[in-house]
């Protein structure tokens, strides 16, 4: 497979090569946490919404979570990698992308309702924070193409009766997320807290929620990435990044 001008292979792990673009963000902690915070389901099928380079629905495949991805990505040149990088791993069969806008989406531009919906949505504002020269970074960190709010009810629609939705988001817009959650009818169901450390606040926040379900939200203890001090993972983290699961939390 040819590698174009600005682009890198990564090795992510033993079953996952991913392409990226040096101009675009690239693999981080929040994607990785996302894809462990969901459980495994076997033959569920899936939706991501905003797939990037794709490295989430790829991990969810091979970490055999589900059975079939379907993602939409608004930027092209974004949405080109993420099927090449299904090619690249042979799972061009399970992973269906498609350069679309989420806000005009919904179950029948996949062609089922999906058992579960998931995403690493822009964190700021488009009024918020510097913006980048480069346009796919912008995209991928502002609300450009959609607030909040638009990627909790284009869930809704793509969600079947008690199917679940899950996020990483900051924690600094919580109730915003919270509220757009609730104002679509997805109730949170399980919220998590990502520090750096045991000593300072949390960077990130992953929540599940479920469309129709009644209210009640258990907040699980949090989770440590380093220990204090060093740059050394928790043995809580490295678990997490070994087997690439959340559910003993």
């Amino acid at each position: 497979m040819d590698i174009k001008e600005n682009e890198r292979v990564n090795i992510i792990n033993e079953d996952l090569q991913l392409i990226e673009n040096k101009n675009s963000l690239t693999f981080g902690t929040d994607a990785y946490l996302l894809s462990a915070y969901i459980p495994k389901r076997g033959n569920f099928k899936g939706v991501e919404l905003g797939v990037g380079s794709g490295v989430i629905s790829l991990l969810a495949l091979t970490k055999k979570k589900c059975a079939h991805v379907y993602g939409f990505e608004v930027q092209k040149d974004i949405a080109d990698i993420a099927k090449r990088n299904a090619e690249l791993n042979n799972l061009s069969n399970k992973f269906t992308v498609t350069n679309e806008d989420l806000r005009f989406v919904n179950a029948s531009t996949v062609g089922y309702e999906a058992d579960f919906v998931f995403s690493n949505p822009p964190y700021m504002k488009s009024t918020s924070g510097k913006l980048n020269e480069n346009e796919n970074k912008n995209a991928s960190r502002h609300e450009i193409f959609g607030e909040i709010n638009d990627f909790c009810a284009c869930a809704k629609r793509l969600l079947k009766f008690g199917g679940a939705f899950y996020v990483v988001y900051r924690p600094d817009r919580m109730i915003d997320l919270i509220s757009a959650l609730r104002s679509n009818g997805l109730e949170p169901k399980r919220l998590t807290f990502i520090h750096p450390n045991s000593s300072t606040p949390p960077s990130l926040l992953l929540i599940s929620a479920k469309s129709g379900a009644k209210s009640g939200l258990t907040v699980t203890k949090p989770i440590c990435i380093y220990k204090d001090g060093t740059q050394e993972y928790t043995e809580q983290y490295q678990r997490i990044y070994d087997t690439c699961c959340m559910e003993e939390i």
